[in-house]
């Protein structure tokens, strides 16, 4: 019989489409597992933001990696609440995120100031003079910072 360790180490291989270099588990999308028996499961989702447009390869990528490692039956379902938040991502994810170019959230939700304030470091040089320079950046859940050390431009994983 699989365990629940066994099937979130098969996800630990689901890679978020929008941000290849994290997995669903280091985002903390998977909100459950649900072993109904040895050959079907269910996985438990909630997505980033409502409406995210990359739920729908996810839950794809979640059902093709649990049925290449033999599971035949799987489902995937989108639960809304509680509403996901960047608290919910590991620090592995983070330092992952900082490491492929895009600053991490600075703050927690219960520490979040405005975010037009954050102090965002940059990812390439780590300085602190940094500007916003919109409040949307490749994806909707990033901002698009400039750092006026290195003058490049980067992606700020938002807090919420």
């Amino acid at each position: 019989m699989r365990t629940k360790e066994d099937i979130f180490q098969l996800l630990e291989n689901v890679s978020d489409p929008e941000v290849p270099v994290l997995t669903v588990l280091d985002l903390g999308i998977i909100r459950d597992v649900i072993i109904i028996n040895d050959n079907e499961v269910e996985i438990v989702i909630t997505p980033t933001y409502s409406g995210c447009p990359a739920m729908n390869t996810i839950a794809m990528n979640i059902k093709f990696e649990l049925m290449a490692n033999g599971i035949q039956h799987v489902r995937v379902r989108e639960i809304l609440s509680p509403a996901w938040t960047t608290d919910w991502m590991t620090e592995a994810g983070k330092l992952k995120l900082n490491s492929y170019g895009i600053a991490p959230p600075q703050y927690t939700t219960l520490n979040n100031p405005r975010e037009m304030d954050a102090v965002v470091p940059c990812p390439q040089c780590h300085s602190k003079d940094t500007v916003l320079v919109s409040q949307f950046g490749s994806t909707a859940c990033k901002a698009l910072y400039k750092c006026n050390s290195c003058l490049e431009p980067f992606d700020y994983f938002k807090c919420h």
